[in-house]
């Protein structure tokens, strides 16, 4: 255990805009561990299309069986696997309802995009994965802006009476990019996880989605919130102490004004 400890504190201070290539490369240093990287370490969400009901899904640990993945459209398999893990038909047809809700949902905050929702069974009720992805790439429109959008919102669902227990742990991953004659190349990359609980009824299977759905809604918000505060204000604020947006002359002309407005008030 204390090998997979060294190997996670060793990831979380490499450069999180590298975390595919440095994953890749300590999995070949340490093979007896790639399962648990894999299953410990968030990863930027790739996009699958699925021929059959020609829709894009994500791909993540969550939907993952051996070397194919599970679409949430079709419920099937790329490459196919005929003994594959499947939800249950109960859970499966809440899967779909959930695909269709998030789907919404994205469209709605994000403007486009791919969502996916994948659910799976629990000894005490069910457990999920929300997944959104939106990649935005602006230099096609003459704009040196680049940016991704990755979250990754896993629930745990307790289900009794009166109330359900809801455990959702969410992780955005944030990638930003620009590059001007003036500037030069500029990249920021980060991500963030936070976690929330809470008990919310549910009379019936449907209001499981809409419980779920307004604890994403409100932690992507915090997170929003949090990532704009750190990587854009915290930014802002070490340029600030590395070099002076205004030059010497006009700080010294602006100090003499406020010393003479203070001294005005004063008298």
């Amino acid at each position: 255990m204390a090998a997979l400890d060294f190997a996670l504190d060793l990831m979380r201070r490499l450069p999180p805009s590298n975390v595919e290539d440095n994953l890749a490369k300590l999995c070949d240093l340490v093979p007896d561990l790639i399962e648990d990287l894999l299953s410990s370490i968030d990863q930027p969400l790739k996009i699958a299309h699925d021929n059959e009901t020609r829709r894009d899904y994500l791909l993540c640990d969550y939907n993952r069986d051996g070397d194919s993945y599970r679409s949430p459209w079709s419920n099937k398999y790329d490459p196919p696997l005929p003994d594959g893990a499947q939800p249950s038909q109960k859970l499966r047809t809440l899967e779909i309802q959930a695909n269709e809700a998030f789907d919404i949902y994205r469209d709605l905050y994000f403007e486009g995009g791919v969502s996916s929702a994948y659910l799976w069974d629990l000894d005490s009720g069910f457990a999920g994965v929300v997944l959104i992805k939106k990649t935005q790439d602006q230099s096609k429109q003459g704009l040196p802006m680049k940016g991704t959008w990755d979250a990754i919102h896993v629930v745990e669902v307790e289900e009794k009476k009166p109330q359900s227990h809801y455990k959702l742990t969410s992780t955005v991953m944030l990638s930003i990019e620009t590059a001007t004659d003036q500037t030069g190349k500029v990249s920021l990359a980060g991500n963030l996880t936070r976690q929330v609980e809470g008990d919310a009824a549910a009379a019936k299977p449907q209001d499981h989605i809409a419980n779920i759905g307004r604890l994403i809604e409100d932690m992507e918000l915090k997170l929003r919130t949090t990532l704009e505060l750190i990587y854009f204000g915290k930014t802002k604020d070490i340029v600030n102490q590395l070099r002076n947006a205004t030059g010497t002359s006009i700080t010294k002309t602006r100090d003499a004004q406020y010393a003479a407005i203070a001294g005005a008030v004063k008298k």
